[in-house]
């Protein structure tokens, strides 16, 4: 399935339009752009919106937008998950051909109450196993629960290791960490982990450049690479941007959205500059556009400790900008 050339190197900005563009995502994607273009390399813009609940209206155009206005390119793309179902849909089957998913008929409320240790992971508790080996097909699970189930995949114990661009050797038990995880929703759509290595393998990616919110997810996607036969990328997890109380940006931090400060009239030299000061690549106050940091890109210079995002009342003062009041 993938199309990547063993002399290209090729990355992605893969923005999800659940909500706005922030300051957060925008040094993330700054940082992912500049690790291939230092390189010669190809960028892909993929719009992940299998998400549905969550997704909003515009959000996609907005960030293309504010990435393209931010000066960030792309050599291909959009590429939106929602019309590459089918590709998604003939991985599962290969999967459950080969008999490494099942169906599950368990609730997340389910998941919960049986779990003996909830942790506040990006995917809820561990999965008990409730369902493994319970059912003989969809059916069956579907007469227990009155509803279609989504497939986990079958993780065998032991670590998963990898070799992170920015943390060296990372090793992960799935099996403790997460257990069997979701690849097939009830809503017959694919899930986050299935659909990315789908996307990655068939796009020829060769970098996967991100936070490191999403080192656990690596792992799992790991072991979908293997078992569908797909070679995988290279991975770089970076610190987040985070709020003063130390989690990743978001509403409670108040507004610091791309285009909250790109309507206000801020240049996007000044918001390039500061995400650079942030990455260690310009000094305090410059004013930077992403190709003026090619050159001398280095990952080396990145701080390894995750960077506070000043409260919004900051942001303004910095920006020169009055108070929203």
């Amino acid at each position: 399935m993938s199309r990547a050339r063993p002399d290209l190197i090729v990355g992605r900005l893969a923005p999800s339009p659940t909500g706005a563009l922030h300051l957060g995502n925008a040094r993330t994607f700054l940082l992912a752009w500049l690790s291939i273009r230092a390189r010669g390399g190809r960028v892909i813009l993929r719009i992940e919106d299998l998400d549905g609940p969550r997704i909003k209206f515009d959000a996609a155009g907005r960030a293309i937008d504010d990435l393209r206005w931010l000066g960030l390119d792309w050599d291909e793309g959009p590429i939106v998950q929602t019309k590459r179902l089918a590709l998604y849909e003939a991985a599962f089957e290969r999967l459950r051909e080969r008999g490494l998913v099942y169906p599950c008929a368990c609730s997340r409320k389910d998941v919960e109450t049986a779990a003996s240790a909830p942790h506040p992971g990006e995917e809820g508790p561990r999965y008990p196993g409730t369902c493994r080996g319970r059912f003989a097909d969809a059916a069956a699970a579907r007469a227990v629960s009155g509803r279609e189930p989504s497939w986990r995949f079958r993780v065998a114990p032991g670590e998963v290791t990898f070799v992170d661009g920015f943390h060296g050797r990372v090793a992960i038990d799935v099996s403790e960490l997460a257990g069997d995880f979701v690849v097939r929703k009830g809503t017959g759509t694919a899930a986050y982990q299935l659909a990315v290595v789908v996307d990655d393998s068939d796009n020829g990616i060769t970098e996967v450049f991100r936070g490191d919110d999403l080192v656990s997810s690596t792992p799992r996607q790991l072991l979908l690479y293997r078992a569908l036969d797909f070679e995988p990328p290279s991975f770089v997890h970076v610190p987040l941007i985070v709020g003063e109380d130390g989690l990743r940006l978001a509403k409670r931090h108040g507004d610091t959205t791309v285009h909250r400060f790109r309507e206000a009239g801020v240049r996007p030299e000044r918001i390039a500059g500061l995400l650079a000061e942030w990455s260690g690549l310009a000094p305090l106050g410059a004013e930077r556009m992403p190709r003026d940091l090619v050159a001398e890109f280095d990952l080396a210079r990145v701080p390894r400790s995750r960077v506070i995002c000043p409260p919004e009342s900051s942001l303004e003062k910095t920006f020169g900008l009055p108070p929203m009041g």
